[in-house]
């Protein structure tokens, strides 16, 4: 009789069946289950511990019954107390559930956590979105002095005059940037408060910064961010391509933005995301293959800059990766694109030497050859001219010019900013204990090494780099140095700084 009633449980025991690929028991198929009670095969286990970490599902396997053994030994035989009254109960859990030293509840060794970070579809439901828990309030501008406090929402010259602490010259960029700032948070917290709520709703304004390469674009940016300590997404737009193609689509910038944020999409919505060599993406002219990184890319950026939601990964840059998504709202995060626009300058004089004359009072077509604010006369028809889409300009109607940077400005750029180039030089040789100085001679004789360059302010590091060499590695052999002047003729390579002893 207990031989039938046996065989009548295990006919009457239900068929498992894998809730991803859908297989039963029937089929031959190994069915496990992990809390809170979902059945999964050991297939479908293997692909999901791969996007874990690459562990093999039979060293997984073993690991965890060698673990249950282990627990299941050491509840069998526990410790002899000195006192019975001290002595604790021991239970042992059936099945492969478990737990680790800290009480995390843990399946085959491998935390419950994790399974439900690779599957949130099958932990939390198909539709469901993990949204990120916010993080801990940043430090407040009276805990850090050089953080402008955003709540209080400095004025423009306010932020002019610290920008104008680390970036010199530019001073119609740092204006045109800082009023812009100043109205986009302004709008920002007035949409936040209750009273406006049905008021007059004022647009956003995104930036467009156009200017030659090493003038400060890039360093302008990430100084503004830093001192209103808001996050900010740094990107470029030549690995930008149509979606469907290699490379990265336009929701990758928010990924980037979100990931400043430390995962916080509140603080991210209100964050800064400056897109990078945005001329790389105008319209190819004259091209028969199809433009997946010029005009469609323009198209696609139109829904982040003017305001949308856009759902995009967190903690991935791609969409195709087994990780939560969260949705974002770009109507609060200001937009700001740079490029150095090569030609455009030839596009901006044809225009302005279209209609020339002769005799007195003409304008020649040689008018504008060398004017070093040619840029700042650009509008949106010598754009259009030069590749970018009419409804991508209307999207950035603020519009503005940097200069090149002369002589005088890359000597003021080697000693006047908080972390000039030089300051930085003399603080390491500082902690050997010697004294770095440069005489105007050499000032001067850098300035116009950089200038023969055409790289801008970058290729001051550069040529610091070389003619210091000797000077970082010859240092540290004598105790005695105490002070290393350079003068012209070492930057020239015609002589040696000079060296004084410590009294």
């Amino acid at each position: 009789m207990s031989t039938d009633n046996n065989n009548n449980d295990d006919t009457k025991k239900p068929d498992r069946r894998c809730m991803v690929c859908r297989r039963s028991e029937s089929d031959g198929i190994s069915i496990m289950t992990i809390p809170p009670g979902f059945c999964i095969c050991q297939d479908c286990m293997q692909k999901m511990l791969n996007g874990i970490s690459n562990i093999s599902i039979s060293a997984v396997t073993d690991t965890g019954k060698k673990k249950h053994k282990d627990d299941t030994e050491e509840t069998k035989k526990p410790e002899v107390q000195e006192s019975t009254d001290d002595v604790e109960e021991t239970k042992t859990t059936d099945g492969d559930e478990d737990s680790d030293d800290n009480g995390e509840e843990t399946f085959m060794g491998i935390p419950i956590g994790a399974f439900r970070f690779v599957m949130p579809e099958m932990m939390h439901g198909e539709n469901s979105r993990v949204r990120p828990k916010k993080k801990a309030k940043e430090e407040k501008a009276e805990d850090n002095p050089d953080v402008m406090d955003i709540t209080a929402l400095p004025a423009p010259h306010e932020i002019k005059a610290r920008l104008d602490e680390y970036v010199i010259g530019q001073d119609h960029a740092k204006k045109v940037i800082s009023v812009a700032v100043y109205n986009h948070y302004k709008r920002v917290r007035r949409q936040e408060e209750e009273q406006f709520k049905n008021d007059i709703v004022i647009e956003k304004s995104n930036m467009l910064m156009i200017g030659p390469t090493g003038c400060g674009k890039t360093f302008l940016v990430q100084t503004l961010a830093r001192l209103l300590n808001v996050p900010l997404a740094i990107t470029d737009a030549t690995s930008l391509t149509e979606a469907g193609y290699i490379g990265d689509d336009v929701e990758s910038v928010l990924s980037k933005l979100l990931a400043a944020a430390d995962n916080d999409v509140e603080r991210a919505e209100h964050g800064i995301v400056f897109i990078d060599e945005i001329d790389k993406i105008a319209k190819k002219k004259n091209t028969t293959s199809r433009d997946v990184s010029g005009e469609s890319v323009q198209q696609g950026l139109l829904k982040l800059l003017e305001g949308a939601d856009v759902e995009v990964p967190v903690g991935a840059s791609s969409k195709s990766a087994m990780v939560p998504q969260t949705t974002i709202n770009t109507k609060n995060i200001l937009f700001i694109c740079g490029g150095a626009f090569p030609g455009l300058e030839e596009i901006v004089k044809t225009r302005l030497t279209k209609s020339f004359t002769m005799g007195f009072n003409s304008n020649l077509k040689d008018t504008y050859d060398k004017d070093p604010l040619l840029l700042g006369k650009t509008t949106m028809e010598d754009l259009r001219e030069f590749g970018m889409i009419p409804e991508f300009i209307g999207r950035l109607p603020i519009v503005f010019a940097l200069q090149g940077l002369d002589v005088d400005a890359m000597k003021r750029i080697l000693i006047e900013p908080k972390n000039a180039i030089l300051k930085q030089y003399q603080k390491l040789l500082a902690m050997d204990e010697v004294q770095l100085k440069f005489d105007d001679s050499a000032l001067q004789a850098i300035a116009e090494k950089a200038i023969a360059r055409e790289t801008g302010a970058r290729a001051l590091r550069s040529i610091i780099e070389e003619f210091m060499l000797d000077i970082m590695y010859e240092i540290p052999k004598d105790d005695t140095i105490g002070t290393v002047t350079i003068t012209a003729d070492y930057i020239h390579g015609k002589g040696a700084p000079i060296i004084e002893m410590r009294a």
